[in-house]
């Protein structure tokens, strides 16, 4: 199929021919969603950590009689019931990861990437090349495209337009080898120039 190739500087357009398999493959609800869930569920440090009423310091002798002082029996003075005594249901430690397959994975990013030219969010361009490190300079860029809220895809994200795009919050940059589903969704619209699609087409199609 083809793609309209846009110019970064908005001078001239032209057609591209581009995988079927990558842009125009029919959406599936469920598979995003799945591997969605399971990137987000992946960035979650888990290293939130609460104390049993075994871990909490002291409590080794019992408090008071077990009879004769009119209170309820008790063991410990770091039994949940009490004041500054351990967490009934600690958390602990974990790793939310879930495991998703390659293949899945790869057909979730071309699913959303079909859906993003269906719908017209999905913008290709012949370069994306910024001649110094200004934000100001890469707006001027974006808003001659009518871009506000945009997610930029090169083959190689660094240098000038990393540092350009670092301090903005509705545009950000990133390499086509660490695209995610994630960010995908999350922009109105998709920037990509010509050599990222390219390198998508060989690792995912």
């Amino acid at each position: 199929m083809d793609l309209k190739l846009e110019s970064f500087d908005g001078k001239k357009a032209k057609k591209i021919s581009v995988s079927d398999a990558l842009f125009d493959r029919e959406y599936n609800q469920a598979l995003v969603h799945q591997v969605v869930t399971a990137h987000l569920a992946g960035a979650r440090s888990g290293t939130h950590a609460q104390k049993t009423r075994s871990e909490v310091r002291g409590g080794g002798r019992k408090p008071f009689a077990q009879k004769g002082s009119g209170r309820a029996r008790a063991g410990t003075i770091r039994s949940p019931l009490w004041r500054s005594g351990g967490q009934t249901f600690a958390a602990k430690n974990r790793d939310y990861s879930q495991k998703v397959n390659r293949k899945m994975y790869r057909s979730a990013l071309c699913t959303i990437l079909s859906e993003l030219r269906r719908n017209d969010a999905l913008i290709v361009v012949d370069k994306v090349e910024l001649d110094t490190p200004k934000t100001k300079d890469l707006l001027a860029k974006t808003n001659a495209l009518g871009l506000t809220n945009v997610l930029i895809v090169t083959e190689n994200a660094a240098g000038n337009l990393d540092l350009a795009s670092r301090n903005l919050y509705n545009i950000a940059a990133t390499d086509a080898a660490h695209v995610n589903p994630v960010a995908l969704l999350r922009f109105e619209k998709v920037m990509m120039s010509e050599d990222s699609v390219r390198k998508l087409e060989e690792s995912l199609a």
